[in-house]
């Protein structure tokens, strides 16, 4: 085992020499004091050896004396490793640096996102987070841990619920929970609900005032509903008249499908591109040139890069252009008409409150006239249809 460190760290090189004589030259290696092993003989001419670099030059000393020739093989130990290291010391310093910038940016901040928070609040806690080092181009190193950067925020904001810290590769998302302050309901003044339109009355729902209907009731725009006048003949009083009433409404559409249209379909030509996205700008490198085709679809797929588990501030992004020709298509009856009700209800659905509900549909009439396909539809619709009527007292 010392030997073999020995060797190591001093150097060595194995050796082969060609002579008619070689055991002369092993005895001249002897008597000098050179430490030879694994000595072997490859040819009646021609031996092996391994021995010292500090060594070689005695070799020198014997070639000058006997005809041989030398052949140094393999140097090995640290000596080489370090004369190594020497020739390449450019590159490997090079590669550290570089190493180094990488480790420094994957553990630099390079996003801070705070959500559900108030606009006000937002800005209190983005110089909170400043002063505690979480800013955009600091590192992480200074940082504290997600649970202490919560406590320290919850501390300084009485107005705070629970805030969540994620750290995502370089990017610090903060979840905001404010605390709810109860509204102060403002003061509403004398009403009555009157209906906004015509209708059957299918459900009501009264909080305040006297109702006037009862279900499958039909009343009228203006009719009112529920009534802000209570009491009796004898004591009677004005109050803000507050519920809602469902009723049963009628819409009548009339859509229009052309028989003919223009669909787009893929060709199968394809031309990629790929590129490196830092924030909002892209540099392309590779497939460059114009695009040849006239009609295109482009699916893009970005890919974030990362490194010692953190995700850097740019990206590897792959484009595929793909060529698309636009082909005529002629509907049969049935399928404009299917096409046309898709059409028409969802027209319907972006006219109507939020809460309404289509409970039925009419075909009234339906034709093809000069290549279009024609239908009008009446829809049975289920909505609140109270509205505010003020009530004005005379003096």
């Amino acid at each position: 085992m010392k030997n073999f460190w020995l060797r190591k760290w001093t150097g060595y090189v194995i050796v082969e020499i060609k002579t008619k004589y070689p055991e002369r030259v092993l005895n001249q290696l002897f008597q000098s004091g050179t430490i030879l092993w694994n000595v072997s003989r490859i040819s009646e001419e021609l031996i092996r050896f391994s021995m010292f670099m500090k060594d070689h030059h005695k070799l020198d000393e014997i070639e000058a004396k006997e005809a041989i020739e030398i052949h140094f093989m393999k140097p090995k130990g640290l000596p080489v490793w370090l004369s190594i290291l020497k020739n390449n010391i450019g590159f490997l310093v090079g590669a550290f640096i570089a190493l180094l910038f990488l480790f420094i940016l994957s553990n630099m901040i390079w996003n801070v996102e705070i959500r559900g928070a108030s606009p006000a609040l937002t800005y209190k806690i983005e110089k909170q987070l400043k002063e505690l080092g979480v800013r955009i181009g600091g590192l992480q190193f200074f940082v504290d841990p997600p649970e202490v950067l919560q406590e320290k925020i919850t501390k300084m904001n009485e107005e705070i619920t629970w805030i969540g810290v994620n750290i995502h590769g370089t990017s610090y998302s903060f979840q905001v929970v404010e605390k709810e302050q109860p509204e102060k309901e403002k003061p509403l003044s004398p009403r009555n609900l009157v209906a906004a339109k015509e209708a059957v009355i299918v459900d009501y729902f009264v909080e305040k005032g006297k109702p006037l209907i009862a279900v499958n009731d039909y009343v009228k725009p203006g009719q009112i509903l529920v009534s802000g006048l209570i009491g009796n003949d004898n004591e009677q009083r004005i109050i803000p008249a507050k519920g809602v009433v469902l009723g049963k409404t009628w819409y009548k559409t009339e859509t229009e499908v052309n028989m003919k249209t223009k669909k787009p379909v893929l060709t199968g030509k394809t031309k990629n591109k790929n590129g490196i996205k830092i924030g909002s700008l892209y540099i392309p490198i590779w497939g460059f040139g114009d695009v040849p085709y006239k009609d295109t679809k482009v699916e893009e797929e970005e890919s974030k890069l990362k490194i010692f588990n953190k995700t850097l501030p740019f990206s590897f992004v792959q484009q595929s252009i793909k060529e698309v020709e636009y082909r005529e298509i002629t509907y049969t009856k049935e399928e404009a008409k299917k096409l046309a009700l898709e059409i028409s209800k969802k027209d319907l659905l972006r006219q109507l409150p939020e809460d309404s509900k289509i409970i039925g549909e009419k075909i009234l009439h339906e034709r093809i006239d000069n290549g279009k396909f024609k239908i009008a539809i009446l829809y049975d619709v289920v909505e609140n249809i109270a509205t505010e009527q003020p009530i004005i007292q005379s003096n």
